[in-house]
């Protein structure tokens, strides 16, 4: 699996954990381990900018998605997934430090960040929320990888709540 994690933000991050759970999921969800991803980490304001260009909606936000070969998860009929490029998620510490601090249950920045992250993977992947059926799923999805990725590293408690919009 090919990874790139690009911090543009200027605020220090946990990038080997971003990058061990994007790897993580992308696994569990049987991604060919050839396919590519690229994760970058931005400031509010090249945010903000992205959010109005792509959504018209103003104001920075959690995390984005730009799927490029809209792969998806291998059937249980198939053998091997195809490979390609997943596409790019970005990531805003700012937002995501103030969402871990207003959560139910607290949570640091990085732990935001990597649930963060897989949720990102899930819209590369396909996965939305939008209809309560469809969030269920994903949410559902998402907290499975975040904690057994949790789990696999040692790291303690339940995961963080799903923050994300």
């Amino acid at each position: 699996m090919s990874i790139d994690v690009n911090n543009e933000s200027g605020t220090e991050v946990d990038e080997q954990a971003i990058l061990d759970i994007a790897r993580y999921a992308l696994a569990r969800m049987r991604i060919h381990p050839l396919s590519e991803l690229s994760v970058i980490v931005v400031d509010t304001a090249a945010m903000e900018q992205l959010h109005i260009q792509w959504m018209d909606l103003p104001g920075p936000t959690d995390v984005m998605s730009f799927p490029m070969d809209e792969l998806r998860p291998p059937s249980k009929d198939e053998e091997e997934p195809p490979q390609g490029l997943l596409g790019d998620i970005v990531l805003c510490p700012e937002v995501a430090k103030k969402q871990g601090e207003d959560a139910e249950t607290q949570h640091s920045m990085d732990e935001e960040l990597q649930l963060l992250t897989v949720h990102g993977v899930l819209h590369l992947l396909g996965y939305d929320h939008e209809e309560p059926d469809e969030k269920a799923e994903m949410f559902g999805l998402q907290a499975a990888i975040v904690d057994g990725w949790r789990g696999e590293h040692g790291l303690t408690g339940p995961s963080p709540a799903p923050t994300v919009s």
